[in-house]
């Protein structure tokens, strides 16, 4: 015991052990030659179905299974046609000409007969007087029924939007709307714009790392592991598409991440190879040593993540459960190649790790003095920087508390997007509301009653005659039209209204009732998912740290960036700050997928970070047992890691906020900033102060904690 009561770290933990992992990575290493063969081979395989990943995944899913709004879809697509939620609306308009003129039936006829071509779609209607034609007669909406799946129905729009709005000419427009048009045209935007930002990354990140290292070699192998992350994601998630729909938004995350985390792990493995290679001339043992200590954190760091990710698999809604998917995919295969790949190519390297060294960026050492240096001051003035840090972080948290959340409004999609022209033409001579149809089905008994109740609901601005339906069953289908935009908040309460007053068999779809039941499903598991992920992420911190106290302060303070980013996304997003520098028009509202989605991405981002800084920290504590050296050496030898691991996330993340569609531009900032935050304020600084003013109480741990807990020790003499 110290005079403190507080136990001393036992002396057994700092015995020369090699561990697991340790004899993995000399495997890996002395069999360099068997590994890249089987990497080439996987590589190879999993590369021949990588190119086809954007058009084999799925481009829909954004629905809350089991929802009122989607069995109504299913009963549109089984019993009226096709003419549900998913059905295509194409749009024609022309300043000169009535719908009823040859010129315009000329067109719609062409139009029905590509529709006719594909057994995707289900029955065309054609323009109806009162319901689907405007009141001046110049603009009409076909409606081609959907019969297939809502993915299905996104690809057939996809394979033949150009012939459609080819349709186009001679005074008369043709745009294709709806739902499926709405995800196709999304789909498109956002992938060009993924594209474009990843190749716009790399050479930031390179650029970065070069710096970070010294060496064109040590900075180039994380891209090449990432390469390889990426490569093998995408054709796994092109045959995992085979036994389940995974949506096209699920590759675009593990790009993100495989790049991210996979230059993350490379950059901490690569950094610890380079400081233990200059102790020994023996690559093999330099290898073993650095995946014994720097293999256990990257390990950690890999189940945190995927930990974070999988509470995310809650949420009935396939989009969203197949991009944490796309994501788990990512890291796990980053996660093995950094395991099994990298250590084989640091075998291999040796010292040539070093090669290519750049004479004005200098050598790099492990240990680093400037941080070391940083280290002492925050140890010997903690306060001042800790209140400084604090006062940034809650100043930056304090909007949060009216942060609103809503679906996607079609501002998502570019100005120019037919969807988006469509979408405005129908609004401008049909009426707000007339791009997002509620659909009602019911009993044909309690039509009548259904007809009263529905007219009488304040926000419908019309009703249509009820339609039978086709197959002879006793149903049927009116289209209530809202007065309001179908984003816009006043839906809700259209919508609560009708499933209020209506009869109990009466159901009440549509596009934005479907948005409205997905948001609703998200507001309902965001706090589940935020106490699922608190709780794993303090029980693997627990058992990779066997100390309670710093457990919990990594976890805790992981929630003040985490907040501190939504605050600034409030600021951004939903009020409109800066929105001209980033060429964006405010919804007024984060869209309704962010915090679900985004909390557990930061949060294990952040977790990222504590695993690196407090696994080091733990290492030398083990060695001294002194929390002071602890707090010194652990920035000393993970600062420079996280500091340039922080700007490499940064630099990419920041590149998707250039992106022109929305959700990508959401991401990257949010992103972006929780990282900034997570790195500057709180890694380097506020939970190195907290290591200071615990002193050995961080490192402590009850004698029965420590007989249930399994031995990890992060030390390596």
């Amino acid at each position: 015991m110290t005079e403190s009561g507080i136990a001393s770290p036992p002396q057994e933990t700092t015995r020369n052990t090699r561990g697991a992992l340790g004899r993995l990575g000399a495997v890996m290493a002395g069999r360099a030659r068997i590994v890249f063969g089987v990497w080439l081979v996987l590589l190879l395989a999993l590369g021949a179905a990588a190119p086809s990943v954007f058009n084999s995944l799925a481009g829909a899913g954004w629905q809350a299974d089991g929802s009122a709004s989607v069995r109504v879809r299913e009963l549109a697509q089984q019993h009226f046609d096709g003419n549900s939620s998913a059905a295509v609306q194409l749009v024609v308009h022309s300043d000169t000409q009535a719908i009823d003129s040859a010129a315009v039936q000329s067109v719609l006829g062409r139009a029905t007969a590509i529709f006719a071509a594909d057994p995707r779609f289900g029955e065309v209607v054609a323009p109806q007087p009162g319901a689907s034609i405007s009141r001046d007669g110049h603009t009409g909406i076909l409606i081609a029924g959907a019969n297939a799946s809502p993915d299905d129905m996104v690809k057939a729009v996809d394979a033949h939007k150009s012939a459609l709005t080819a349709l186009s000419g001679n005074g008369i427009e043709v745009y294709p709307t709806g739902a499926s048009a709405l995800w196709s045209d999304f789909n498109k935007a956002n992938h060009e714009a993924m594209l474009k930002a990843e190749m716009f990354s790399w050479p930031v990140t390179l650029a970065i790392m070069v710096l970070a290292f010294g060496s064109l070699v040590a900075a180039g192998l994380p891209l090449l592991l990432t390469l390889a992350g990426l490569i093998a994601s995408a054709g796994g998630l092109v045959l995992l598409n085979h036994l389940t729909p995974i949506s096209v938004w699920a590759m675009n995350f593990a790009m993100m991440f495989a790049l991210a985390l996979g230059i993350d792990y490379a950059l901490f493995i690569v950094a610890r190879f380079r400081g233990a290679l200059a102790r020994t001339s023996d690559a093999r043992a330099a290898v073993a040593e650095t995946m014994s200590t720097a293999g256990k954190a990257v390990v950690l760091s890999g189940l945190t993540v995927l930990v974070s990710l999988s509470a995310v698999l809650i949420v009935p809604a396939p989009a969203v459960r197949t991009m944490a998917v796309g994501i788990m995919f990512a890291v796990a295969f980053v996660l093995a190649a950094t395991l099994t790949l990298l250590p084989a190519a640091l075998g291999a390297l040796g010292h040539r790790i070093n090669a290519g060294s750049l004479p004005k960026v200098g050598r790099q050492h492990h240990r680093s003095p400037r941080f070391a240096a940083w280290g002492q001051r925050l140890h010997d003035r903690p306060w001042p920087f800790a209140i400084a840090a604090l006062l940034i972080l809650i100043a930056l948290a304090i909007p949060v508390a009216g942060l609103k959340v809503a679906m996607p409004s079609i501002q998502v999609v570019p100005s120019d997007a037919p969807v988006r022209q469509g979408y405005e033409l129908v609004q401008a001579q049909l009426g707000e509301g007339a791009p997002g149809a509620l659909q009602i089905i019911a009993p044909a008994a309690e039509s009548a009653q259904v007809a009263n109740t529905a007219s009488a609901v304040q926000g419908i601005a019309m009703l249509t005659p009820p339609e039978t339906a086709r197959d002879g069953s006793d149903l049927v289908m009116m289209q209530a039209l809202p007065s309001v935009d179908p984003s816009d908040a006043r839906m809700s309460t259209i919508l609560d209204q009708l499933r209020e007053r209506l009869p109990a068999d009466a159901l009440v779809g549509g596009a934005p009732a479907e948005n409205l039941d997905l948001q609703h499903a998200l507001n309902h598991y965001f706090p589940i998912i935020v106490g699922i992920i608190l709780v794993l992420g303090f029980a693997l911190l627990l058992v990779a740290l066997q100390a309670p106290l710093v457990a919990a302060l990594g976890t805790v303070v992981s929630l003040l960036s985490t907040a501190a980013a939504f605050g600034v996304a409030k600021l951004i997003f939903q009020d409109g700050h800066g929105a001209g520098l980033l060429g964006f028009t405010p919804q007024g509202f984060l869209d309704g997928w962010g915090p679900v989605f985004f909390f557990a991405m930061i949060f294990a981002i952040a977790m990222d970070y504590t695993v690196f800084l407090l696994a080091t920290a733990k290492e030398h504590y083990e060695r001294s047992g002194d929390p002071s050296r602890a707090l010194v050496d652990g920035l000393a030898h993970s600062g420079r890691v996280i500091f340039a691991a922080a700007a490499v996330m940064v630099a990419v993340f920041f590149t998707f906020a250039l992106a022109q569609p929305l959700p990508p531009k959401e991401m990257g900032v949010i992103l972006g900033v929780a990282v900034l935050l997570d790195a500057a304020a709180v890694r380097l600084v506020l939970l190195p102060v907290l290591l200071r003013l615990t002193g050995h109480r961080a490192w402590w741990s009850p004698r029965w904690l420590r007989a249930v807990l399994p031995s990890i020790s992060f030390a390596h003499d």
